[in-house]
């Protein structure tokens, strides 16, 4: 417990130095300690808001990131229900600090509660609830432990410690920034003189706040700055790490940080393939039952390009080596809530030719036995039920086949393999444009004049699409996960790859317009990967697809 708690501390002090944290700190700084400077008389009132914002902040944050996922589950609420909530209570704070009226507004329905007076610490901790409503740090390796505890309902005494320490943790150096704000405040003639600037000011930051963190402003201004932290976290991230001390990882995550290419390491007797909502193409598997067979565990999701180039390979490795004893099992975990329908796994299962066993990890169970964090991913295990081999990502399958290979002959050194598979190797080479999801969670790399916010409106193509981003124009219907095309509805891309790739479902067409020419798509059925453009050298290109009324995308992808 002792471990946890250090872990938690250290972890949240490393988050809170983080540039994840620059957005807050102005919001931090006049409205929690600004604000909040102290009268010379010795009464000193209004000293406590600095504590009750950062405490507002750390706990709102905690809670909902541990039990958020299951608070909404279990209602039938939005996902995005409680960013929008601190969005909203934001903007009315920074007016209410703006605007006197509107903050008699605010403290009118609370005007029959007793209380005492608080002076200009009112509203610290309602500041600080809302703010941590709306704040997402930078996933270290602490953090992503508790929200995989939350999303899979394990909140056990020591994931209520990690997160209560974590959060302490968090608070140290956002206090300390509060308190030196509310010093330079209480030292400075500038701030003891113009008070009634200072709120308003606060308030106008409190607004831009909020504004920016509904256009996505802050995740740009984020990835704009090199994470300075990383190497902190990185260390953190020990056998005796956050996930561990959970139980959510095994030493797989070491092996595969540890990998030699063309090397066979001893990673421990594989976990189990538990949870599973049905098997394709198989009855249940023990991996028990497969002592004496070397099987390789391969992590998938039917709709992820890059998984849909490695089982090329993984196919061909299957029907070459299966009567010499290598078994594979393809673990299906689910990217999109698409991927969670078994019909619709089996049905790209189909069109991948995987005929091997596939496991549906509907609920992330053997996910997390293997302490899994990618698409794709490959466990290679010998005869005996030990780990030999992770392969994390595309590429290398020489390597990996030439492990099988050596594995096989090890479980029965009288076999005679046949001849190595001849597969080409589609990894790309070169940097290309990054995967693109379209839904509003996501859409990182989306420009236009109207914000990419849930619900159903008219977009204007942008004259100008900046390199690796797209626009929109038409009628669209904006969810989380994708958007469904309405009246005149069309994307705009701006690319750098030989192929792209659009991932949509339903019925209807796709009319493509790249180099002058005009290209028409099909499209019937559940959401799958269709080729927009397929040339012989990469390039740097713009592209116009139009979808017909009902057609549902998901996502670009490039090779």
């Amino acid at each position: 417990m002792i471990t946890i708690v250090l872990i938690g501390l250290v972890g949240g002090l490393i988050t809170g130095i983080s540039p994840c944290i620059l957005p807050v700190l102005p919001v931090i700084f006049l409205s929690g300690g600004a604000q909040g400077a102290r009268d010379a008389s010795p009464a000193k009132r209004g000293g406590r808001r600095p504590y009750l914002v950062v405490a507002g902040l750390t706990l709102s944050f905690s809670v909902f990131t541990l039990a958020g996922t299951l608070l909404l589950d279990a209602l039938p609420l939005p996902q995005d229900i409680i960013r929008w909530a601190g969005l909203v209570v934001l903007v009315l704070l920074g007016l209410g600090m703006m605007i006197p009226r509107v903050e008699a507004l605010l403290e009118r329905p609370f005007s029959r509660i007793p209380q005492r007076g608080v002076g200009p610490d009112r509203g610290g901790f309602v500041l600080g609830l809302a703010l941590g409503a709306v704040y997402v740090p930078c996933a270290g390796p602490v953090l992503a432990a508790i929200t995989v505890a939350g999303a899979t309902g394990r909140i056990e005494g020591r994931t209520l410690v990690l997160t209560l320490a974590f959060a302490v943790g968090t608070a140290i150096p956002l206090l300390v920034f509060a308190l030196a704000g509310r010093g330079i405040a209480e030292r400075l003639r500038a701030f003891r003189g113009h008070q009634r600037g200072i709120r308003v000011g606060a308030g106008a930051v409190v607004i831009a706040l909020a504004v920016a963190l509904t256009f996505n402003v802050t995740d740009a201004v984020q990835r704009a700055i090199p994470d300075y932290t990383t190497s902190l976290n990185n260390a953190l991230d020990s056998p005796h790490g956050a996930a561990k001390a959970l139980g959510q990882s095994s030493s797989l995550a070491l092996c595969a940080q540890d990998a030699v290419p063309g090397s066979l390491l001893n990673c421990g007797t594989a976990p189990a393939i538990s949870g599973i909502a049905q098997w394709l193409n198989s009855p249940p598997i023990d991996l028990a039952s497969l002592r004496g067979k070397v099987v390789l565990v391969d992590f998938w999701a039917y709709s992820c390009i890059n998984c849909q180039r490695a089982i090329t390979h993984t196919t061909a490795w299957y029907s070459t080596y299966k009567a010499d004893g290598l078994e594979v099992i393809g673990v299906h975990t689910p990217e999109y809530a698409f991927e969670h329908t078994a019909a619709n796994v089996a049905a790209g299962a189909r069109r991948l030719g995987i005929t091997y066993p596939v496991a549906l990890d509907n609920v992330y169970v053997t996910w997390n036995n293997f302490g899994n964090n990618s698409w794709p991913a490959e466990y290679l295990i010998d005869a005996n039920g030990l780990v030999r081999s992770v392969a994390i990502g595309e590429g290398d399958y020489d390597g990996t086949e030439s492990l099988i290979r050596r594995l096989l002959t090890a479980a029965n050194p009288k076999v005679v393999l046949p001849p190595a598979t001849h597969v080409a190797d589609r990894t790309p080479s070169a940097a290309l444009t990054p995967e693109m999801y379209l839904g509003s969670e996501r859409a990182e790399y989306y420009v236009g004049d109207s914000p990419l916010d849930s619900g159903t409106r008219t977009f204007a193509v942008p004259s100008s699409v900046p390199d690796d981003a797209f626009g929109l124009g038409g009628t669209w219907s904006v969810g989380d996960e994708s958007l469904t095309a309405g009246p005149n509805a069309a994307i705009a891309l701006n690319y750098d790859a030989h192929d792209v790739y659009l991932d949509v479902g339903g019925t209807g067409t796709l009319t493509v317009t790249a180099g002058g020419k005009t290209t028409r798509y099909h499209v019937s059925g559940a959401p799958n990967i269709y080729t927009l453009i397929h040339q012989s050298t990469q390039k740097r290109a713009r592209l116009r697809v139009t979808l017909s009324p009902g057609l549902k995308a998901y996502s670009f992808t490039y090779g």
